[in-house]
């Protein structure tokens, strides 16, 4: 992250790139990491707090071991990501933004992830899946629920 900032000099234009270096290094962007970002860069805590929380990508909490992307783009919600999200909520006890009480599976949600030819689509570990229903995303997260016993 040092490195980023010192090779860009310190410019205010490298924000974003520094914040995916850190997340990259400590897995998500915790305060004291915004607050030093902020310093090094000379910008204000409240913009560098505003770029993490409006990318989907940045995430302020630590995720899960299992993370599900599910894409609430217009194509996909129409198709019923809407439903494949409930489902994923229901079988999980959680909400999305959040991360199983095991820390083994985050639910997030993203605005559209460009997969809407093969709507409703989910990214399930980095990996993109198309014509999603509730059930196919419920027997993916058993499946990792499984691996972990």
């Amino acid at each position: 992250m040092d490195i980023t900032m010192k090779r860009s000099q310190y410019s205010q234009d490298a924000l974003i790139e520094v914040l995916h270096k850190a997340q990259e290094a400590f897995g998500y962007l915790e305060e004291d990491v915004l607050i030093y970002v902020a310093r090094q860069l000379k910008l204000p805590l409240s913009q560098v707090y505003g770029v993490a929380t409006f990318y989907h990508l940045f995430s302020l909490k630590p995720s899960g071991a299992h993370t599900c992307v599910v894409c609430l783009g217009t194509a996909c919600y129409v198709k019923g990501s809407g439903e494949v999200l409930a489902a994923l909520e229901e079988k999980t006890g959680i909400k999305s933004g959040e991360t199983t009480p095991d820390g083994q599976i985050s639910i997030v949600t993203a605005r559209c992830i460009g997969a809407c030819g093969i709507a409703p689509a989910a990214v399930f570990d980095g990996k993109v899946a198309g014509q999603q229903t509730p059930e196919m995303a419920v027997a993916r997260l058993e499946q990792w629920q499984g691996s972990a016993e």
